[in-house]
């Protein structure tokens, strides 16, 4: 006889892995290609440092801000589904039995059974299992603010202290390549663990991060070269 198990489903991971992500991706681009658009306006090492510290603050507090304000926005819709919910279950039971019923047998279960799961599960929870069947809400996916902007700041600021990590221990002289090249490789691998935490394969993930991280200190780097020409 099989044993029963508790499975783990990494859809419970979706909203801190997506912040996580996106923070440290955000810190260690857009710092990177801070510093080196800063190096190749022919600055000095200590401008390059005075600016990869800036945008590290600056990008945290930011990633916090609109994290927090984004995700906000989602609860509060979520929240004004819930209570409106609640207002129609304990005004029109009877509706809202109906329209659960219906959800199910549109999923294929027969009418009279339909209605007798819909009647034990609202009877042990009628507002978790109509925000669940019916507005998508769960556990696992409803939003949580705090612990979003928390996130996206921790990590923005552990992606951003790479490159300015590796800035301190580079040769001055070739700051600009070793910040670019290291910068990537750290792209890479935040690509490759950010697919397996989430499951999916990692070539993909893994490629795309580093061709766009590439893209913008190569581009940032002409901007500051052709900026530092003029200047």
């Amino acid at each position: 006889m099989s044993r029963l198990h508790r499975e783990s489903h990494l859809v419970a991971r979706i909203g801190w892995l997506r912040a996580a992500v996106l923070g440290a991706n955000d810190g260690i681009i857009s710092t990177a290609s801070l510093m080196v658009g800063v190096a190749s306006a022919a600055s000095s090492t200590g401008e390059v440092m005075v600016a990869g510290l800036a945008g590290l603050v600056a990008g945290a507090m930011s990633m916090a801000a609109g994290e927090y304000v984004s995700v906000s926005s989602q609860s509060d819709t979520e929240n004004a589904d819930l209570a409106r919910e609640r207002t129609e279950l304990a005004t029109q039971p009877e509706f809202e039995l109906a329209e659960l019923t219906q959800l199910y047998v549109e999923r294929g279960v027969a009418p009279a059974l339909a209605r007798q799961v819909a009647g034990q599960l609202m009877a042990k929870d009628a507002l978790g299992t109509h925000a669940r069947e019916e507005l998508g809400i769960t556990d696992a996916t409803t939003a949580r603010p705090i612990q979003a902007a928390l996130t996206s700041a921790a990590t923005f600021a552990a992606g951003a202290a790479l490159p300015i990590v590796t800035a301190t221990l580079a040769p001055a002289d070739h700051l600009l390549a070793t910040v670019s090249a290291t910068s990537l490789i750290f792209l890479a691998a935040l690509g490759a663990l950010g697919a397996r935490a989430g499951g999916a394969a990692m070539l993909r993930p893994t490629v795309r991060v580093a061709f766009w991280g590439a893209f913008a200190m190569g581009l940032t780097a002409a901007v500051g070269a052709l900026v530092g020409r003029a200047v």
